[in-house]
């Protein structure tokens, strides 16, 4: 939250504004999942874990560039992004997302 927060404003506002961004982009994920499911009529856990750890593993080479360039780097609570610590608890995280959406959309 605080990378997407903290890169849409500076103020106290920063959790609110990206724990809103984080949301939009579960829902958005959840919708694609969706449509996904229907195309391929696949399993939802199977799928949904998939797909998040697939997501996973495409976008995390850009923490690089958000370590880099992000207009709050360095600021206390904006960890870095690109480390293999960062890679794996990411890992964790988005193959629970995965199991748990996957889940609710049976």
């Amino acid at each position: 939250m605080a990378v997407l927060g903290k890169f849409l404003t500076r103020s106290r506002a920063w959790p609110v504004a990206g724990l809103a961004l984080h949301a939009g982009n579960g829902v958005a994920f959840g919708l694609a999942l969706d449509r996904a499911r229907l195309r391929m009529r696949s399993s939802p856990p199977r799928l949904a874990l998939t797909l998040a750890l697939t997501e996973h593993v495409m976008l995390f080479p850009l923490g690089a560039l958000v370590d880099r360039f992000h207009p709050a780097r360095g600021e206390p609570g904006l960890a870095t992004l690109f480390s293999r610590r960062a890679f794996a608890q990411a890992t964790v995280r988005h193959a629970l997302f995965g199991v748990v959406l996957g889940r609710l959309a049976r």
